[in-house]
């Protein structure tokens, strides 16, 4: 370990393989894995020795790692990268067709530039004085960086706050907050050590993921130091230095597709897991909560609200005020399999809470801790943690034997009765004691060390107990808390949000900043959870954003006792059961976007900037979002607004969905804002796959259209959806069709083409495709037969025949 007075200096002492290797004479030791053209990874080692586990992030392109995890020196997957080595007696050259790395062999500070439209850009430095903890400080992992007056940072998973992390302190450290600041909050649920730096001087940014599964910080600039300039870092409380740095030239889009394609493929999960999810506390806290339920059904049929799931908190498990996970309390739930029947005849599945944490007075506690399936203690007791009811003790899911108990139990208390999901929840492994012993697959640790490891082990033993018991079906599951590779086992929400507009607002940021950090899949607590109940406006304002989210769930556990509910306030219930329609509607295209997700690892919810890097304005941190590509959506996030200011991106026209009148972009708009029409836009050149079949919550439809802005001059708008039968796995096979639809623009004439592909046979041979109703260019189909052409107030409709295949 090097002494307080000087700093290591490294000789390259392997350079013919991968990785390279610098070493020091004081023991110290760097490596340099070339990933791809735009990846390499960088690990420091101030004693030359490993000291964290094996890896649970990194899947290079697939579903999942091996049980145990994967070896932190394993390249499967990996494609060999070409790349250039040159040395000098200060400096080490390591460079790609889009990374250049120099690495001063005086400390092993790191240099990174990007090749961008011909020219290399510097984007990265490591700090000059102290980049790294050789033995300066204590047992803990430091990364300190220079830092740029101009540079955004977008991600670090769920945080509180501005989109932009700049200037803001933020720690890792999973926490079960209840009523939080969407705000100010902070830790909160998830931990996910990547983010993405953008500088829009040179169009050019980076992605740094740190692969730590420790309780970790990150300082964006926030703490100042006149010995050191201006620099942000990154500490770790155990481990190793291990970084990825992902180069992401001309659109910031392109780290985060390349992080998520790292961390692995995002699970692909049925189309009903699109649908509104009812979800409440209250209904299964009463004591005639079999009743209470079923009240849910009668009510979604007396208002005509699209229903596709409900979430069943925990008071199904309930003994006395306690919950205890998997018993089902008889009294509130008489008949479990005429109770899940019932909601299955109406089309709604259920998705049933469990906790990992068993109360010192569970049914099971004897059994699980005399088979060792607790976190213990040095001396082998259970290490005791303050549970939401009780104390009690996690359990240990580094064990394989609480994995295969934890399966069963999922298929015995739940699956056998018809339930068709589960809901995570509760998983922060708040173990804070230095005795608690992990299982570790027969290697002991201690647990703090492993906290999200158990949250991800979890989530997919529950994902393998479904599989196992259906293995026909697809997977759906959700859990609040998690890490990096959380997306290939969950869908996931914001946690126990507080009730207020200003959780709204802030709400839609955390959502972006998710989705920047490999997390699509993932929604809020519609109309929020804990503290007062929303008034009228906030819950149709709730609904009229939360409708365009992958995740759509109305959940609450309000002071007063009432319950969030779409029929809640008369006033506005058929405004609310309106905005439900509208959701399915777009399921279509969400389907679609969930589809690019898993396939090409895209973002499904975007940042204006993310899209439009080049216009300025985009840059500014404001409370619209690009749902996809093709769609911008501008809630309402202020109180009393009957209109919405909307900046309306450079270079391209907009739509506006209600009216078909077109813009211009680089202008702000002022557009009416309705409580049961939310502001959105169509991006020229870009196609919105739509449900339009009158639906009731008895009947349900699928006809299918497209709404389409062509180019005004020459181009060629394109859209598509992905076609299955929704829920099972025939899709490994090949079993899925897809609708594409071009539409070249010329200035007399539009050149139509819909066509369908795939094995999946499709339900339809008709589609419409809508266009502004003032374009009245002749429509001439190239593939497909144009049936009809129609002109209402705001659209014209075309109705197009596709030949069968």
């Amino acid at each position: 370990m090097a002494t307080l007075d000087q700093r290591p200096r490294f000789t390259l002492s392997a350079h013919a393989g991968n990785p390279l290797v610098l070493t020091a004479a004081s023991g110290c030791r760097m490596e340099c894995f070339v990933l791809a053209d735009d990846i390499i990874r960088i690990l420091v080692l101030p004693d030359g020795e490993l000291h964290g586990p094996r890896t649970w992030a990194i899947a290079p392109g697939i579903d999942d790692v091996p049980l145990e995890g994967r070896d932190r020196r394993d390249l499967s997957g990996f494609a060999q990268t070409q790349y250039s080595v040159s040395s000098d007696t200060d400096r080490v050259v390591v460079q790609t067709s889009c990374i250049r790395l120099t690495i001063a062999l005086d400390g092993g500070y790191c240099a990174w530039e990007i090749l961008h439209e011909g020219v290399w850009h510097p984007v990265l430095r490591d700090r000059k004085t102290q980049a790294y903890n050789f033995g300066w400080w204590d047992s803990r992992v430091y990364h300190y960086l220079e830092r740029r007056q101009d540079e955004l940072y977008v991600g670090l998973g769920e945080r509180a706050g501005s989109l932009d992390r700049a200037g803001q302190r933020y720690e890792m450290r999973n926490i079960d907050a209840m009523g939080y600041s969407a705000r100010s909050t902070d830790p909160l649920y998830k931990h996910i050590p990547f983010y993405l730096t953008w500088q829009p001087k040179t169009a050019t940014g980076f992605g740094l993921f740190y692969d730590t599964l420790a309780d970790c910080h990150f300082d964006m600039g926030r703490e100042l130091d006149n010995y050191h300039g201006h620099y942000r870092h990154f500490i770790a409380e155990h481990g190793d230095l291990d970084y990825y740095f992902i180069a992401s030239p001309a659109t910031p889009l392109a780290a985060v597709r390349r992080f998520t394609w790292l961390t692995g493929r995002p699970a692909w999960m049925p189309k009903w897991g699109l649908g509104y999810s009812g979800s409440t506390m209250t209904y299964t806290d009463a004591p005639d909560a079999q009743r209470r339920m079923n009240e849910f059904i009668e009510r979604c049929r007396e208002h005509d609200i699209l229903c596709d799931s409900f979430h069943l908190s925990s008071g199904y498990t309930s003994i006395g005020p306690k919950r205890y996970v998997f018993h089902w309390n008889r009294e509130k739930f008489p008949d479990i399999d005429a109770f899940v029947s019932h909601y299955l005849d109406h089309g709604v599945r259920l998705c049933a809470n469990i906790k990992p944490c068993l109360l010192h007075d569970h049914p099971f506690f004897g059994q699980a801790a005399e088979a060792g399936l607790l976190i213990r203690t040095n001396a082998g007791e259970p290490a005791w943690v303050q549970f939401w009811d009780e104390v009690g003790a996690y359990l240990d899911f580094t064990n394989p034997a609480t994995i295969a108990w934890w399966k069963a139990r999922v298929q015995d208390a739940l699956l056998s009765h018809g339930v068709a999901s589960t809901w995570n929840d509760n998983n922060e492994f708040e173990i804070w004691t230095d005795d608690a012993l992990a299982h570790g697959n027969g290697q002991p640790y201690p647990a703090r060390q492993a906290k999200v490891l158990q949250t991800l082990l979890m989530m997919r033993a529950s994902r393998d107990a479904q599989r196992e018991y259906a293995p026909s079906l697809r997977p759906f599951l959700v859990s609040r808390s998690g890490g990096v590779g959380m997306h290939r086992y969950v869908q996931t929400w914001s946690g126990d949000n507080y009730t207020s507009w200003e959780t709204l607002r802030f709400n839609l940021k955390m959502g972006l900043g998710l989705a920047m950090s490999g997390v699509s899949n993932s929604g809020h607590d519609i109309g929020g959870f804990s503290g007062p109940a929303p008034d009228p406006e906030l819950l149709a304002r709730w609904v009229a954003f939360g409708i365009f989210l992958p995740r759509f769930s109305i959940h609450s556990w309000n002071d007063d006792g009432t319950v969030n509910e779409p029929w809640m306030y008369p006033q506005v219930t058929p405004c609310v059961a309106s905005l439900i329609k509208l959701r399915y509607r777009l399921i279509p295209y969400l389907y679609d976007l969930l589809w690019q997700s898993h396939d090409a690892y895209e973002p499904v919810l975007r940042p204006m900037f993310a899209e439009f890097p080049a216009d300025p304005r985009c840059l500014i941190d404001g409370d619209d979002m690009m749902l996809g590509p093709s769609l911008l959506v501008a809630p309402v996030v202020d109180p009393g607004q009957t209109t919405r200011d909307v900046y309306l991106p450079s270079g391209v026209r907009w739509l506006s969905y209600w009216s078909g009148e077109a813009f211009e972009g680089g202008q702000t708009i002022r557009l009416p804002a309705p409580l049961e029409k939310p502001v959105m836009l169509l991006r020229e050149g870009f196609a919105v796959a739509l449900n339009i079949a009158e639906q009731t919550f008895a009947y349900r439809a699928d006809r299918r259209a497209f709404a389409v802005l062509p180019f005004a001059g020459t181009g060629v708008a394109r859209g598509g959806s992905i076609e299955d039968d929704g829920e099972s796995e025939a899709w490994r096979s090949g079993e899925q069709g897809r609708w594409e639809l071009t539409l070249a623009s010329e200035e007399t004439t539009l050149r139509l083409s819909v066509v369908y592909t795939g094995s999946h046979a499709s339900a339809r041979d008709e589609v419409e495709v809508w266009l502004p109703a003032a374009d009245a260019r002749e429509v001439l189909c190239v593939h497909g037969n144009l049936a009809s052409d129609r002109v209402d107030a705001n659209w014209r409709r075309l109705t197009v025949r596709v030949p069968p295949r």
